[in-house]
């Protein structure tokens, strides 16, 4: 029995396999070929050296790359070195690769990694701020852009896009990633993957391998600290949380990049669940997994075992390369002698690493990425600086403007107070670190010489950017941020000076560019109190005050948003920052940009969010008892998802549906009407919500599927229609079906989550 139960196991596998080979192209069937040739000559060590990543830092310096006293170079001669994360520069990534390919046994080109979110020397707003655009040719175009100038310096893989759904502001890195909706997320992570990547992928030199990250579930980081616990059920995970990655996975993103955090009690470098049977068995994902930096030795922090251990469980779990926690290195042959990893994991591993250097064309030319006549041509030139300072302006957002004081006129005296009025590398905001800060001009420089002639401006500091001098050391460890030793009062004083001069103040306040980003939770999310002094005191000036926000993360600017005339969020803006902010205040550009993370209005809100689900009180008035709410505050936010003013109005006319009943094979079409009844042309995202209103589970009240951004002049009316397929209304039930049930939707039509008009339809 047991004998011919073994045969018929075998002959479904020989079945399986024949059928998987059938359905390869001859591309696919060349490349398993050629890896399986390359891979029986490969000792274990060599074939564990490409599952090593290490940083190329002593690359950037100037350091000899050839020279036998390197102890890196000799590993990259034995073949014991797969990828470099951090070697920045074409001429030094040339040579590290030429030793590679002509000086070790087997002849195996290198990767060359990096982390730039939001652009390589030309940088573009953070991912939060580009995501406020709303406009997904520009967010491919951004990522082009990247890939084109990293491609040009030996590059050619990214650690991006980031795509964790974040809804706790109090989470730096709520900056690198798109906010708090899946659908959004989804579409912007198939944005960035097709921009570096290339469309087909990798065919020429300027076509890098994405990452998409973290794996999984980052953003619901408890209490919005970094690297902690996530703790979630499963049917919440895949309908709030995973879709972003699937959504890169399905654009045929090259690579995936596990994270900090542990899930339900298993770290996610060492999670089967989530990087075999999610990743790979259900999503199909054909590339491979490395690790976020070091993280295999955080397995031991957890209080799972040793070094050694930790390998044998992030191996065994799906991860193919370690980033720099060296623990493939020093125990994955041992672990093989002893029995705890086989020869087919290491192969696994090894095999879906060939590929991507394969896929990337490396084995054919393994100087693909080396032409060291590229930099000064592709590299932060007219063209690229032009786009960033264009798209820049499409993600602020205007969150207030009373008596429509903006745009301001060119002309009179302009005050232009506040800590970040004249910081150069604050324009960048974080993980602007590739670029050379000393590029970027300061917002003082970029309003003078856009005013010349026209309007006089000038500029007060007014404060220290921070309370506690520690933050200010703490926050400068990777910029060289100007110190001003001058006391509190006397940086007022001044200002107060200032503004007693000009016609209207522009405050700049708001974040620096390391208060957000890696590492960089805050458990008060206002503005600094120095800054929110010096604020104060310019409104009792009783002269109009903008206030031009820096920042990262959604903040609780509650004061703010009741006392200052206008305020224009303005993120960080990137390289183009100095010219991009004076061309949205002065009216050269109408601003467009929508938010994608809900703002609290105190920190006792959060989490805050828009798609919440229904609850067995709701609070219908406010205050009241026994309703699920605060008794000091409503549950309202300050501004809802998808918020953003402009300096025209839209009119939104009545959605009307073509149908009121729909199968699952059927599509409905909902049309609106949008008039621009300003004066000024401009630019709108309308957004398209569906609520399913009877579910065998508790469901949210409404869920973002769909928008359009579109461009109207003064006058025009344009119509815009939203297509609602049963793909739509599909959510994973309590037993983690992915179902699409029958009975009652409401699908709605507006500028934001919180002002919609709605119309009915019902699944037979």
């Amino acid at each position: 029995m047991k004998k011919t139960l073994f045969i018929l196991l075998c002959a479904l596998f020989l079945t399986t396999c024949c059928n998987t080979s059938d359905t390869l192209t001859p591309e696919q069937k060349e490349m398993n070929r050629f890896v399986s040739e390359l891979m029986k000559q490969m000792t274990v060590e060599e074939k564990t050296g490409q599952l090593h990543l290490i940083s190329g830092n002593d690359f950037i310096s100037g350091e000899n790359v050839n020279t036998d006293s390197n102890r890196t170079v000799r590993e990259v001669r034995k073949g014991k070195v797969g990828a470099f994360i951090n070697a920045k520069g074409v001429s030094k990534i040339r040579e590290l690769q030429r030793i590679a390919v002509e000086e070790s046994r087997m002849k195996i080109p290198l990767m060359f990694g990096m982390d730039f979110l939001h652009g390589y020397e030309t940088i573009f707003p953070v991912p939060l701020g580009m995501a406020a655009s709303w406009n997904m040719d520009n967010i491919e175009k951004a990522t082009r852009i990247a890939a084109v100038e990293a491609s040009a310096d030996g590059l050619n893989w990214v650690y991006s896009p980031m795509v964790d759904i974040a809804r706790d502001p109090r989470w730096g890195r709520v900056s690198e990633g798109a906010g708090e909706d899946p659908f959004l997320g989804g579409e912007i992570a198939r944005a960035q993957v097709k921009g570096y990547q290339g469309n087909p992928a990798y065919a020429g030199n300027t076509d890098i391998m994405a990452c998409v990250k973290h794996f999984g579930l980052y953003g619901a980081s408890e209490a919005g600290r970094d690297y902690s616990v996530v703790d979630m059920s499963e049917q919440r995970a895949r309908n709030d949380y995973l879709y972003p990655y699937k959504a890169a996975v399905e654009a045929g993103v090259g690579s995936v990049m596990s994270s900090f955090n542990e899930i339900n009690g298993m770290p996610a470098t060492a999670n089967k669940w989530l990087l075999n049977k999610v990743l790979r068995e259900e999503w199909g994902f054909n590339g491979f997994v490395v690790t976020d930096y070091a993280s295999i030795n955080d397995i031991t922090r957890f209080g799972m075992g040793g070094a050694d251990n930790a390998a044998v469980l992030s191996l065994k779990a799906g991860t193919d390369m370690d980033m720099e926690s060296y623990a493939y290195y020093h125990h994955l042959q041992k672990a093989l002698e002893n029995g705890n990893v086989t020869m087919a994991d290491i192969d696994n591993a090894c095999r879906r690493i060939l590929e991507a250097k394969y896929k990337l064309g490396l084995f054919a030319d393994p100087y693909k990425y080396c032409d060291t006549s590229r930099p000064a041509r592709d590299i932060y030139n007219r063209q690229h600086r032009a786009e960033a300072r264009k798209i820049a302006t499409e993600t602020f957002v205007l969150l207030k403007n009373d008596g429509d004081i903006l745009p301001l006129k060119k002309q009179g005296t302009v005050a232009l107070i506040g800590p970040h009025g004249n910081n150069r590398p604050n324009m960048l905001g974080s993980w602007g670190w590739p670029s050379d800060i000393n590029k970027a001009a300061t917002l003082l420089e970029g309003m003078t010489l856009y005013l010349d002639g026209k309007a006089k401006v000038l500029y007060a500091k007014g404060c220290r950017p921070y309370e506690d001098m520690t933050h200010e050391d703490i926050l400068s460890l990777t910029k060289d941020f100007e110190k001003d030793n001058r006391s509190e009062d006397a940086m007022l004083k001044e200002a107060l000076q200032i503004a007693r001069q000009a016609d209207v103040i522009v405050a700049t306040l708001g974040e620096s560019s390391e208060m957000s980003g890696e590492s960089s939770s805050r458990s008060d999310i206002n503005i600094p109190i120095p800054q929110q002094r010096l604020l104060k005191a310019l409104v009792a000036t009783g002269k109009p005050v903008i206030l031009v926000l820096f920042t990262g993360r959604p903040l609780t600017i509650t004061w703010e948003n009741k006392h200052v005339s206008a305020i224009l969020n303005v993120w960080f803006p990137g390289t183009e920052a100095a010219c991009a902010i004076p061309d949205v205040l002065f009216g050269d550009v109408n601003p467009s940009g929508k938010l994608t993370s809900t703002w609290a209005q105190n920190v006792g809100q959060i989490p805050i969010y828009y798609n919440i689900k229904n609850v067995s009180k709701p609070l219908e008035k406010w205050p009241y008892k026994f309703r699920s709410g605060y008794l000091d505050v409503s549950n309202e936010p300050l501004y809802p998802f998808g918020y953003g003013l402009s300096y025209t109005k839209f009119l939104y006319g009545t959605p009307v549906i073509n149908d009121t009943v729909m199968r699952e094979s059927d599509t409905l079409t909902v049309t609106v009407s949008i008039t621009n009844s300003g004066q000024r042309d401009g630019a709108e995202t309308v957004q398209f919500y569906i609520r399913d209103i009877v579910a065998s589970t508790v469901r949210p009240n409404k869920e973002l599927k769909g928008f359009y951004k579109i461009f109207l002049k003064a006058g025009e009316i344009k119509e815009v229609q939203f297509k609602i397929t049963s793909s739509l209304l599909k959510f994973y039930d309590y037993d983690l079906n992915c179902v699409c049930e029958k009975g009652a939707f409401e699908a709605m039509v507006g500028r934001n989550s919180a002002d919609l008009q709605k119309v009915k339809f019902t699944l037979l």
